[in-house]
């Protein structure tokens, strides 16, 4: 499980300490990063979070409204909100739907989902590499969005920190998610 080592931005992996999650929540309460620093915990790394541009910003005000609508009230649609997934990771997707109790809760993070989705402009094998926290984590499905490429990269059914199921779609195909029945999406519609 975990980030490929290989592709982050630095030289010697053998001398990085991994945080834990309680190292890096203590880390927010006493004010470590600014307000505008967006960092997410990944299998014990801190990672930056690329900048939004219009059409990534564009497409996940699209997809988060074409789910509020489509799904029930017992459903939550969290926009770059953080998930409690495990002890190393906190990573923040651009869209995650969970039951409405636990994303309603105050006491802590949603420790689950059903399905989230990553929107990549930029950022697709990054993005690619937390697929292996959500398949870690039991998420049922995951989305990539690849915005560069217009298509959809659809990850089911996780099994030993991987998904054993990728279908890619683009335009013209229509996303149907199996976590969460009902939820059927144009993709020539959601990408144009």
């Amino acid at each position: 499980m975990g980030l490929n080592l290989e592709e982050l931005p630095f030289r010697s992996p053998a001398s990085l300490r991994r945080l834990s999650v309680s190292e890096f929540e203590r880390m927010i309460a006493a004010g470590v990063f600014p307000e505008d620093e967006h960092v997410e915990l990944l299998d014990g790394f801190l990672v930056h979070m690329t900048p939004q541009g219009p059409r990534h910003s564009g497409l996940i005000t699209r997809l988060s409204h074409r789910l509020s609508r489509t799904l029930g009230d017992e459903y939550r649609v969290l926009v770059q909100q953080p998930l409690a997934l495990g002890e190393r990771s906190r990573p923040e997707p651009d869209l995650a739907v969970v039951r409405a109790e636990d994303a309603e809760r105050l006491d802590r993070l949603p420790q689950y989902a059903l399905l989230v989705v990553e929107v990549a402009d930029s950022s697709a094998v990054h993005d690619r590499n937390k697929g292996a926290i959500y398949a870690h984590a039991g998420v049922s499905e995951y989305w990539l969005i690849d915005m560069k490429r217009s298509r959809i990269e659809v990850y089911q059914k996780p099994e030993d920190g991987h998904y054993t199921t990728l279908v890619t779609l683009g335009d013209g195909d229509t996303l149907s998610c199996v976590a969460v029945p009902g939820l059927s999406i144009s993709l020539t519609e959601l990408l144009h």
